[in-house]
């Protein structure tokens, strides 16, 4: 059994004056090793839930694999040591150095070019989806996401991150690290066999160059952010033909790149 994403520790709280003592409900911090095949691949500090999922998503996104029934011999993981152990049915290619690595390439035969890690130009996809969503369904589908996010509502400590259809959410996952939380949706849909080139991101946190990467790399091209985006994200979000919207708030919401995949947004933008 997995160990809880909370747990309780005494507060005392100021407010106006008056100090009151209770317990409160906190995120919980959880390192896990996971060991490659025999050997130490890599280290991260995570919520303790869906930790297959996140193991499977995490080497999906790094390269060392593409399909769960086919590349994983077996997985398993010691929760009370923090060790993830994965047998793969091939041996990777492993280079650490290549991880850190920059690479400077150019997307799409464009002769705009922008940074990437190495191993990401192997793994970042550019969208062909020609999935569409109304504005509506974007306010809509970021409300459900939140209101599905019980350990934010409990702790305020976790980003959240969901896979949906145009008009439903399929499934929803919270972490304290953003990029956690993006590695258990491709994770689930890796173990799940579920096809994600129609369906869309819809994100807690900011769109920045590294989670549109980790989009990219899940196959999604339409991500749907509560907050903002910064430059490099949007110049990559453009080559890689991905859909991006921030600050969708109140019924209100941003489209940054790609509005033809956001009923309106396109003939709006054109005016």
């Amino acid at each position: 059994m997995e160990e809880s994403s909370t747990i309780l520790h005494p507060v005392a709280k100021y407010d106006q004056g008056v100090i009151t003592y209770f317990e409160d409900e906190i995120a919980t911090e959880y390192p896990l090793t996971i060991v490659l095949n025999g050997e130490e691949f890599a280290t991260m500090v995570c919520t303790p839930t869906h930790l297959e999922e996140l193991v499977i998503g995490f080497l999906a996104s790094e390269g060392m694999l593409r399909f769960y029934h086919k590349d994983v011999k077996s997985l398993s993981i010691d929760e009370t040591r923090g060790f993830a152990y994965v047998e793969l049915t091939h041996k990777p290619s492993i280079h650490q150095e290549m991880h850190s690595k920059r690479f400077i390439g150019s997307c799409c035969g464009k002769s705009r070019q922008s940074f990437y890690f190495h191993n990401d130009v192997k793994t970042a996809k550019t969208s062909m989806t020609k999935t569409k969503v109304s504005p509506q369904s974007c306010v809509d589908l970021m409300e459900s996401m939140q209101n599905n996010s019980n350990e934010f509502k409990h702790t305020g400590g976790v980003h959240n991150a969901a896979i949906c259809t145009d008009s439903q959410m399929i499934v929803t996952r919270s972490d304290i690290g953003r990029h956690n939380a993006l590695d258990k949706l491709f994770g689930y849909c890796l173990m799940n066999e579920i096809k994600v080139r129609d369906k869309i991101v819809v994100f807690s946190g900011r769109i920045s160059s590294e989670v549109l990467l980790k989009v990219a790399k899940i196959g999604i091209g339409i991500m749907l952010s509560k907050s903002a985006p910064t430059n490099l994200a949007l110049k990559m979000a453009d080559e890689l033909n991905i859909t991006a919207v921030g600050f969708i708030r109140s019924g209100r919401m941003n489209v940054y790149t790609h509005p033809e995949r956001i009923i309106g947004a396109q003939q709006s933008a054109e005016v």
